[in-house]
């Protein structure tokens, strides 16, 4: 498993386009891919579990990844919400 807090790049946060992204992006790996912001904990591979947690822009979540290919999973989400959400 691993992890990191990653701050979103968007202005207005994991609406419905930016959420689609980040589930395409998740589900073209196999580990299972989840976040944690406050006390919500959501599935990235599920658009409306990601629409549930409710990030607003500049807010701070956890990535956590678990599986086979863990870390290039979180490398590849972190670079898309850091640098390409709302591009």
């Amino acid at each position: 498993m691993v992890s990191q807090k990653v701050v979103v790049n968007s202005l207005i946060g994991l609406h419905l386009r930016p959420a689609g992204d980040l589930c395409r992006l998740a589900m073209q790996y196999q580990s299972k891919i989840t976040f944690q912001f406050k006390n919500y904990t959501a599935n990235a591979k599920s658009v409306l579990s990601v629409l549930g947690a409710c990030v607003k822009g500049n807010d701070e979540i956890e990535l956590i990844c678990e599986g086979v290919d863990e870390e290039e999973a979180l490398a590849a989400l972190v670079d898309l919400l850091e640098h390409q959400i709302d591009k």
